[in-house]
């Protein structure tokens, strides 16, 4: 252990008992349909939303209904709260859901339960036989009983020092959460090395001595053509958990970066931002490239007088010059039907004739 996560640790066992008490202590809201959790058991970015979109679209195959469920992170709405991608902006309802509804119906809650309830009241619709809630993160939440929980893990920093927060990454101690956990995806980015391979296989090994459940490899590719990219010169932008990835990813794309900026996660880019991004593109006769999470940032048109948040002009120009890579998490065909059998064996069952609440 290092020298300052030893000075942390017993910041790091209240942090980890608070968790733990927290759940000792909850009633979970038990839904009328079968909950799926993505989650992961770190801090930071390691890919739980393109997972999340992976498994709306598998449900999908099985002529399920996906509603995503999701905290809605970095958005002023407390919710519970259908996004309609029309009208609100990130800032009002978080990156990550306005991404999602391009692939299902999204509902940002605070409080977990109380969007579980919303939907199960169908105070956004009716729900039609086979819906799904998809929970965006959560795992460590307990005031939603799941029926199935997936933790993404990323193949290359695994748990780093394997403490919990604040002297270490873990969001909660590891016994607990395998305890919660039935699938862990380890995530290998972009055209994983034979390193990153070696370091996942190892990782697995490491797990298979306490974690029954299965162990499955992803790899995140991009989801249409990207050929414009190879030879480009680009400037690249990016406000996500692990931006360096993204950058890196271009990089084996054949991209010429001719410079890149790195954000805060979920940060609002500001006017002077946008201008500086601008003029570095100008400078280097570059693309200006960026992730599709900071570009569902950036302010959609609205005509003023409808607008709640209008887009000012840097913005706006900076939206409207940005090209998107937009990424999938892929599988192999074996570890996909190991994902399937799991949701199908979560979703297919007998559904809840009424909501409770059980200890």
């Amino acid at each position: 252990m290092s020298p300052i996560a030893r000075l942390l640790q017993p910041a790091a066992s209240l942090y980890g008992y608070a968790v733990a008490l927290r759940y000792q202590c909850a009633q979970p809201y038990r839904s009328v349909h079968p909950v799926v959790c993505v989650g992961n058991f770190t801090a930071g970015g390691t890919g739980k939303t393109p997972m999340t979109r992976y498994v709306v679209n598998l449900l999908r195959t099985e002529s399920l209904v996906p509603v995503v469920l999701s905290r809605g992170y970095g958005g002023s709405i407390a919710g519970p709260h259908l996004v309609d991608p029309a009208r609100d902006q990130a800032r009002d309802v978080g990156d990550e859901p306005l991404m999602m509804t391009a692939d299902a119906p999204v509902v940002v809650s605070r409080r977990r339960a109380a969007g579980a309830r919303a939907i199960d009241a169908e105070a956004f619709g009716s729900m039609p036989a086979g819906t799904v809630m998809v929970m965006d993160d959560g795992l460590q939440n307990p005031g939603l009983a799941k029926d199935l929980t997936i933790a993404v893990m990323d193949g290359v920093r695994g748990l780093g020092n394997g403490r919990v927060i604040p002297a270490g990454p873990l969001r909660e101690a590891l016994a607990s959460q395998l305890a919660r956990t039935h699938a862990i995806v380890l995530n290998l980015g972009h055209n994983p090395s034979i390193k990153v391979l070696g370091n996942a296989t190892a990782l697995a090994s490491r797990f298979a001595a306490k974690f029954s459940g299965p162990i499955v490899c992803a790899s995140i590719q991009p989801n249409a053509d990207t050929g414009w990219v190879a030879g480009s010169p680009v400037v690249a932008y990016a406000g996500i958990a692990n931006p360096v990835r993204f950058v890196d990813t271009l990089r084996s794309l054949g991209a010429d970066i001719r410079a890149h900026r790195y954000f805060r996660d979920h940060e609002t880019l500001s006017e002077r931002d946008a201008s500086e991004l601008l003029a570095l593109a100008g400078t280097h006769g570059a693309e200006l490239v960026t992730t599709e999470k900071d570009f569902v940032r950036l302010p959609h048109g609205l005509p003023l007088g409808q607008a709640t948040h209008p887009a000012s002009q840097a913005s706006s120009e900076l939206r409207a010059r940005s090209r998107v890579i937009r990424v999938n998490m892929t599988f192999s065909k074996p570890d996909q039907q190991q994902l399937l059998t799991l949701l199908k064996s979560a979703c297919h069952k007998p559904l809840h004739i009424t909501p409770t609440r059980s200890a």
